[in-house]
């Protein structure tokens, strides 16, 4: 009957595919035990405490997040800071971001905010168990600790809890798996800072009910394992077994969700060797990638510019997934999947209609006539074109004609619409021959102004 208790035998599961010790021998081993103490053996085993350094606390410990710990321990309820920022304090880093977890159900934090004055935003969350609240010009969320009850892969039904490592052991990887006392002291049930030392990367217990919690762990694993790892194939066998058996699964992950985990890893750590390992797991289909999608391509363009001194994190994310896309099919069906952009849209179509011109232009005078068609021709907008030509230039590791975009200023066409009317051309032909004019503009390398050019058009030719 002690194992009975909902709470004890979800701890239970936890416990055991950590452990890997079997039932019978858990239960023979702790039938004996008080209830009381049930849960602090299983809490007990495993779990691992150190202290962050006053100095690096001092980096989150600002006066509005001293506040909001306060206010929690006047009331009886725990705070403690989780997930990302505790990974970020332990690589050394100072995060950007605090989320809170706390015993605090959200009608208690709402009650608690009521009383105290303090405004509350956004109260969509409150289902899942966050509160969001605005102190001091800064948001910080609030989440109540919660077990998944129910998941179909994108969405869960949660049930609040008063157990810390019930909570942790429904997050995704070991290493986001960690809260922060606000006196410093680090709670880590699942190893995670040793594996952050080991620069490992791994899910919480069993990687196949992780990833089918939440199918986009799939891609969030690649994406950490570009921030954490040190090496470009230190994979877990099993984990990578794993994504295979369930790839398909990202078929139910809206593309949105997709794209902001995508994109990311492109320009990441070992974004070329991380995106060919999604391939070869099977994950291209379920996100938009062509079935022939070009690693080898896609490799070689990695590789150029980082010979060519092009920084891949100075790259816009489109202009190096354009490398293992053959056409624009293949791109425009990608952008029906993630839902991208219109300005990254237009990036990856770019790179694919110009990357041989760029590549193969003999002279900086043959890109200065690619952005006059752009701005002058397409009536672009100067810095959005002068982006695109950029990318595709950083795309073909033409360096030289990057700087010499730097220096170089657009000239202004000198003729006018109005012009072209004053010399009896009809009104439906001023389009084309402003068309005629840019070219023997662009011939006389801009130098012709608008007498000169207007002189060029045969009236008759537009009749």
């Amino acid at each position: 009957q002690q194992l009975y208790n909902p709470t004890v035998t979800t701890m239970l599961a936890a416990f055991i595919t950590r452990s890997r010790i079997s039932l019978t021998h858990l239960t023979r081993s702790l039938t004996s035990l008080p209830r009381s103490s049930l849960l602090n053996h299983i809490h007990s085993y495993n779990i691992h405490t150190m202290k962050i350094k006053e100095s690096q606390m001092a980096s989150v410990l600002r006066p509005e997040v001293k506040k909001l710990a306060n206010m929690f321990s006047d009331y009886g309820y725990e705070l403690r800071i989780a997930g990302g920022a505790v990974r970020d304090l332990l690589l050394g880093n100072v995060p950007h971001d605090l989320d809170f977890a706390t015993t605090a159900t959200p009608e208690e934090m709402k009650a608690m905010f009521e009383t105290e004055g303090v405004r509350m935003i956004n109260s969509s969350g409150e289902k899942h168990g966050t509160v969001t609240v605005r102190l001091e010009e800064e948001n910080f969320e609030c989440t109540t600790l919660r077990i998944d009850v129910e998941t179909d892969g994108r969405h869960a039904v949660v049930q609040f809890t008063k157990e810390w490592e019930l909570d942790a052991n429904r997050r995704d990887l070991t290493i986001n798996a960690m809260f922060l006392g606000l006196d410093g002291t680090v709670f880590d049930y699942f190893e995670g800072s040793k594996h952050l030392q080991d620069r490992l990367v791994t899910f919480v217990g069993d990687a196949d009910k992780r990833i089918q919690e939440d199918y986009l762990r799939i891609l969030r694993y690649f994406r950490f394992y570009g921030r954490i790892a040190n090496g470009p194939d230190n994979h877990k066998p099993e984990v990578l077994e794993s994504i295979k058996a369930n790839v398909d699964g990202l078929r139910k992950i809206s593309g949105e969700r997709i794209w902001v985990e995508l994109r990311k890893i492109i320009t990441g750590n070992y974004g070329d060797d991380l995106l060919v390992k999604m391939v070869e797991c099977g994950i291209g289909p379920y996100i938009g990638f062509p079935e022939n999608f070009n690693c080898d391509n896609m490799r070689t363009v990695y590789k150029k510019c980082k010979e060519a001194g092009i920084p891949i994190k100075e790259m816009h994310h489109m202009t190096l997934l354009a490398s293992g896309f053959s056409n624009e099919e293949e791109c425009i069906k990608l952008i029906t999947r993630i839902k991208c952009s219109k300005r990254e849209q237009e990036i990856m179509l770019h790179i694919i209609r110009f990357r041989d011109f760029a590549m193969q232009a003999a002279s900086f005078k043959e890109i200065k006539d690619h952005i006059v068609d752009l701005v002058i021709g397409e009536r672009r907008n100067k810095d959005i074109s002068l982006l695109y030509v950029s990318e595709v230039l950083k795309y073909a590791c033409r360096t030289d004609y990057l700087e010499n975009i730097k220096e170089w200023d657009i000239p202004k066409f000198p003729v006018s619409g109005h012009m072209v009317l004053e010399k009896n051309i009809p009104r439906k032909k001023t389009k084309l021959a402003m068309v005629d004019m840019l070219e023997e503009w662009k011939k006389s390398d801009f130098t012709l102004n608008a007498e000169e050019l207007l002189e060029t058009l045969d009236a008759t030719r537009y009749q």
